[in-house]
This record gives C-alpha cells, structure tokens and sequence, in this order.
C-alpha cells in the first residue's frame, strides 16, 4: 500500500542549477573517494597502480552505482539536493522508479564507458600497426562525436532545463524532486552585515582623503615622545644633531627650522611642500625657515 502510495506521488522539476550542481557533487565524491584509495597505497612502490588504474576505477565507481543509483534510484549529488530519477519513459506523468534495464544501462554508459576510454588509450598508445591505427583513429573520432553531441545535448538543456547529460536523455531519465520544495526561508542577517560593513567601507574612502595623515602622525609622535630641555644654539646641534627627527637617520645636509632639532633637507624640504603648516614633530615649533647646519656634523661623532 505504501509503495503504491509513493509511486502515485507527482513530479515536481529540478532547476538547471540543482542538476548542475548534483553533478559538480558527484564529480568530487569520485575525487575524494580515488584520492582516499591512492593513500592507502603510498607505502608501496611507486607506480604498482598505475597499470591497472583504470580497472580500479572501473569498480570502485560499480560500487558507488550499486549504492545509489541502483538501490535508490539517485545519485550521491542528488540524494544531498533531495533529487531522483524518473523513468520519463512512462506514459503516466506520475513518479516511476528506474527500471532494471535503465539502470544497467546507466552503468555501462557512464562506467563502461569512461574505463573503455582510458583502457582503449593504453592499448593504442604504443602500437604502430597500420591496423591498430585505424582503429586507434575510429575511437578517436567517436570519442569526438560523442563529445559533440554532450555539448548540443546541453544546449538543449540550458533551453528547457531537461536532461542535463546525453546518457540520461538517451535512457529516457529525468531528474525530479523527491519531495515538494516549500518556501525558502531567507535571513537577512548575513545581508545587513555586508551592506553595513560596505557602507562604512565608502565613507572611509570618502573621508580619507580629507584627512592630513601626515600631520595626525606627527602630533601624535610629538605627543608619545615629548622632548624639552634642549638649548637653541647651534652648539647644541652640532652635539645632539645626530639623527634626523623624522627619519631617525644620520642627517643627510642637515638642516634646522628655528628649533633645537636638526632634519635631512629632503625629510624636511618635502613634510614643507606636502603642509604648509607643518610643525616639528618633537617640539611642536613650527617651520619659520629652512636654515643649513653651519657646524659640520662629522660621522666619527657616532662613535
């Protein structure tokens, strides 16, 4: 009674998007599941897999189709999205499961086929036979055939949003919901933390520009390291001119501003150009002229 109940249940259409991305899911479930595999194999000797890679391959994806496809009719991609296949084969628009057929027929579709791929260009790789050739050149064409038509197959997808790979449109499968999908409920906080974080991100930058960066940064340094005492005159320079108070280097053609503070002509000269009013940053004096050093401060003095 309940099969028969489950069985009368309406179809409801997948989106284009959801089937894309039960795809993308199942392509990293195999990913996950080979690069799990290979790690098991990392103390052998290097290369022990790769002659039969594609064998390996071959059966552990048979494994996954026996525990999703064929005993629930959906992939691993899917059964996350809460998506299955329909036998669109049927006449009734109600759900109908997968036939044994259809699933067999899957299987080698999509596992025979890509082992036959790699395995058939192992064989050919190496040989040069006329014969083998030909063969070799048949498959190749085939293959690009084949490829051709997935990408007119997804055309037509992307139009009526109906069989997303050419296997399920020549098996006659269709992605379907397995239950009806109900309102989504949306929060917004997620959205009013980045429309505040971006309009506080357009006032900085409006407000940055308008500020004297150069000039904050100096009161403050005038304020965290205060310097009184010191004797105006230029014997007094010449003793303690040792670094320049804006670089904290050997003055470079030291020059004075009117206070007891000696700067190099290039730290000084462009702070002068760049603000006008700009002050000392040790004493808060501001710059009432550019006046060299008259004493020459001699490196030996460092030492």
């Amino acid at each position: 009674m309940a099969s028969s109940i489950g069985n009368e249940k309406s179809v409801n259409p997948v989106l284009r998007i959801s089937q894309l991305d039960a795809l993308e899911l199942n392509k990293a479930l195999e990913q996950l599941v080979w690069s799990q595999f290979t790690n098991c194999f990392h103390g052998f000797k290097p290369g022990v897999l790769a002659h039969f890679e594609p064998e390996v391959k071959a059966f552990l994806w048979f494994i996954l189709w026996r525990f999703t496809v064929y005993s629930k009719n959906a992939t691993v991609g899917q059964a996350i999205l809460n998506i299955q296949y329909k036998n669109n084969l049927s006449q009734t628009e109600k759900y109908q499961p997968l036939s044994k057929h259809q699933k067999l027929w899957y299987l080698i579709f999509t596992v025979g086929g890509r082992w036959l791929e790699e395995r058939c260009y192992d064989l050919f790789s190496n040989r040069q036979l006329q014969s083998f050739c030909k063969i070799k050149h048949y498959i190749n064409f085939g293959a690009g055939l084949l490829k051709l038509c997935g990408l007119l197959n997804f055309l037509i997808f992307l139009q009526k949003g109906t069989f997303a790979t050419l296997t399920e449109r020549v098996l006659g499968i269709r992605s379907v919901f397995c239950k009806p999908q109900g309102v989504r409920q949306v929060g917004f906080e997620y959205m009013n933390r980045e429309l505040l974080w971006h309009g506080f991100a357009e006032f900085l930058i409006y407000l940055l520009p308008l500020i004297n960066v150069q000039k904050l940064k100096l009161k403050i340094s005038s304020w965290c390291l205060p310097i009184a005492g010191l004797s105006n005159s230029e014997n007094t320079l010449a003793a303690c001119g040792k670094e320049c108070s804006l670089c904290e280097e050997w003055p470079t053609m030291p020059h004075t501003i009117g206070c007891s503070h000696v700067f190099c002509y290039y730290c000084i000269k462009s702070n002068y150009l760049f603000d006008m009013y700009f002050t000392c940053p040790k004493c808060g004096s501001e710059v009432h002229s550019l006046q060299p050093l008259r004493y020459k401060i001699e490196m030996t003095e460092l030492h």
